[in-house]
């Protein structure tokens, strides 16, 4: 009998030290590196189970024991908490690393999206997956968001229930552009009757929900522009010629039109400064523009010589400083450029053909830098014409 209990108590021990080798290991494999050789984009259904999402996991080579990362989510009490999308799963991502990724919630990380571009001249509609292996995106359809109806494929896009929606606002675009075009977003709701004012829709990319008001994302845009602005406001240069961060923002407008090189942001605002300083008046098209259009598009035209000489409170060839409003909505980068310009001797500047400029201290100076840039102009023509005729 002795020997039967002695036998009895050896084998449980046996089998407790198993059992304890077996919750080890299941320990450790369930925090270790995971085989996962790339990212991958892990779809959880709308009430998809926990033992689907394993299955799931298993079949794209994420786990290596489903039933560990089963036990693992009992264990931490996370087996209730999936949370539906398309998620990012990294190479190499443990168990307990993914299991924290589909129950955390939040918005999909990776799938399909549906981006609603606001550009200078035009908006448009961009259907895209998220390539998971290069985290870039796929574009899978594109069309004008002016079109009355939309496509059949759009319909089909968007029936999933993950689908993000996403509008990024362009530097430069009008805050007429933009009203305009989120009243023609099938995606969001709500009316908004009233423009915007000018220049305090800060251009960015803003990730939104299917349904999602459009007043209230235009709330988000200036909440966003006038926290730019005061923050970039209070680490100004010292002895600017602007009075108030308003007519900052409006020397910001001026600069985003005038030039689309990064680098140049800080001379372009040197040059008017400068002008400011003198005093000079500013001379610069895009406002002259922006009082013929209204900012309701581009022009689409040369300046006619009537135009530049009316006057108009945009008219900058015939006003002292600054117009009365912004000309656009400037980005973060022509705000810091008006409040932080370079130190230069520049007053004037023209384009050089390269999509640049080319600046100068005296009027003669600029006179052959225009003189040199309308013959750039002239072979531009003429080639475009050489062209049009091959065809």
């Amino acid at each position: 009998m002795r020997h039967i209990a002695a036998n009895a108590l050896t084998l449980l021990i046996v089998g407790l030290v198993v059992l304890g080798g077996i919750i080890s290991w299941g320990q450790r494999e369930f925090v270790a590196e995971g085989p996962l050789q790339s990212t991958i984009c892990l779809r959880v259904e709308p009430g998809a189970s926990l033992r689907a999402v394993s299955q799931s996991l298993d079949a794209q080579g994420a786990v290596r024991n489903t039933s560990v990362f089963r036990i693992g989510a009992q264990y931490t009490d996370r087996a209730d908490r999936l949370r539906f999308g398309s998620y990012l799963v990294h190479e190499g991502a443990s168990m307990d690393e993914i299991l924290d990724i589909v129950t955390r919630g939040g918005a999909s990380t990776c799938g399909s999206e549906v981006l609603f571009r606001i550009g200078v001249t035009r908006a448009e509609t961009i259907l895209r997956e998220l390539d998971p292996e290069t985290q870039r995106f796929v574009e899978l359809a594109r069309f004008d968001a002016e079109t009355e109806e939309l496509p059949e494929v759009y319909a089909e896009f968007t029936a999933a229930p993950d689908v993000r929606y996403r509008v990024a606002v362009a530097e430069g675009a009008t805050s007429w552009q933009v009203w305009d075009a989120l009243n023609r977003a099938a995606f969001l709701d709500g009316e908004v009757e009233e423009q915007p004012e000018e220049g305090w829709l800060a251009p960015d990319s803003y990730e939104v929900q299917a349904g999602a008001d459009r007043g209230a994302l235009l709330a988000r845009m200036r909440a966003r522009q006038e926290s730019i602005l005061n923050e970039l406001w209070e680490t100004r240069q010292e002895d600017l010629p602007y009075e108030t961060p308003y007519e900052a923002l409006i020397m910001a407008s001026i600069v985003e039109k005038e030039t689309g090189v990064a680098d140049e942001r800080r001379q372009v605002a040197s040059v008017f400064v400068n002008r400011l300083r003198v005093p000079m008046r500013l001379q610069t098209d895009p406002t002259v523009i922006y009082g013929i259009t209204e900012g309701r598009g581009t022009l689409g035209r040369g300046i006619r010589q009537s135009e530049l000489n009316a006057v108009t409170p945009y008219n900058t060839y015939r006003i002292d400083g600054l117009p009365p409003t912004p000309i656009a909505n400037p980005g973060r980068a022509a705000i810091a450029a008006a409040l932080d310009p370079d130190d230069t001797p520049y007053l004037y500047f023209v384009a050089d053909g390269t999509g640049g400029h080319t600046f100068s201290t005296n009027l003669a100076d600029h006179n052959r830098a225009v003189a040199r840039w309308r013959e750039i102009e002239a072979d531009m023509r003429a080639r475009q014409l050489e062209e049009q005729q091959g065809n």
